[in-house]
């Protein structure tokens, strides 16, 4: 049996579709059906009533950049018994494999193109240094748990994460999702401007949300990986970039204006995917201008509804 945790969040809502278009038999789980893994006594009746054998694990507390410069101790306190959780009850329960997403906030600030080989190369940035660093902590939980109990997780690292079904605010969106919002709402009023936070200059690479699904659908049976493994393809696009995109395929004919005194975060982040490709069989497919037109076609209809 399949467990879906954080099911009915951004990524799980696309991973259980995944799985339903595969015609797999799973079950789901997140803390709006019921269940609260932030408490290990919930987690362990749980894991202990579906017995699965393999979990993909979608749950966390997590969102843009603002969210994590302004909550960086609810970030901590929510995800920290989580990972504990999330190991402990599997290997009560003879889970298999665990199949556990890490943000690429995960590598040091100084890279532009991180490698696996130098995940423990320097500091994380400051605006995700929290998050970054619990993502961390829940791969030395995939090792130590590996070590001790034989319970083989798969550490997928995904690029920054856009498309349909992201949060709907400013402050836990996603940054594609922020754009949107805020260029859907300029267009709608006849706005002449939409403000940006920062230069526009960082470059991000930018992971459709269903390739990640695709990615952990892949990755329940690719062979056994110790290491974290890279999702992507190694190509970044500028947030300004990104802005002026949005900002075409709505037709917003007003200024884009960058506000400068709010924070960048990290210059640049793209990844090498080698070794998905190769553990995975396969790379990221969606185009950035195809994924961005959905996700603002999603965001367009979420706000009429």
């Amino acid at each position: 049996m399949i467990l879906v945790t954080g099911a009915t969040g951004f990524l799980g809502q696309r991973l259980c579709r995944r799985l339903e278009e595969a015609s797999i038999a799973f079950s789901r789980t997140s803390l709006s059906l019921g269940t609260d893994l932030r408490d290990f006594a919930q987690t362990l009746e749980l894991f202990e009533a579906v017995r699965p054998t393999i979990i993909l694990n979608c749950a966390g507390f997590a969102g843009g950049i603002q969210f994590g410069l302004r909550q960086p101790a609810d970030i901590f306190r929510n995800n920290m018994p989580m990972i504990a959780n999330l190991f402990e009850a599997a290997h009560q329960t003879g889970v298999k494999r665990i199949v556990n997403p890490l943000a690429n906030c995960v590598y040091p600030a100084e890279l532009t193109v991180f490698e696996e080989s130098r995940f423990w190369d320097g500091p994380l940035h400051e605006s995700v240094m929290v998050y970054g660093l619990l993502r961390k902590l829940s791969w030395m939980g995939s090792w130590a748990y590996a070590k001790q109990w034989g319970l083989q997780t798969i550490n997928l690292v995904f690029s920054n994460m856009y498309g349909p079904g992201d949060h709907f605010d400013d402050v836990r969106s996603h940054a594609v999702g922020g754009l949107a919002m805020r260029f859907l709402e300029a267009h709608k009023r006849g706005a002449p401007e939409v403000v940006v936070w920062g230069s526009g200059a960082p470059v991000r690479e930018w992971l459709y949300v269903d390739d990640a699904a695709e990615a952990m659908f892949r990755a329940m049976t690719c062979a056994p990986c110790d290491q974290p493994v890279n999702v992507g393809i190694g190509k970044g696009v500028s947030i300004a970039d990104v802005a002026e995109r949005i900002g075409s395929i709505i037709n917003y004919n007003g200024r884009i204006v960058y506000d400068r005194s709010k924070p960048d975060g990290a210059p640049h982040k793209s990844v090498d995917g080698t070794r998905g490709a190769a553990l995975l069989g396969w790379s990221p497919q969606t185009d950035l201008d195809e994924g961005l037109a959905r996700t603002v076609e999603w965001y367009r209809q979420a706000s009429i509804a």
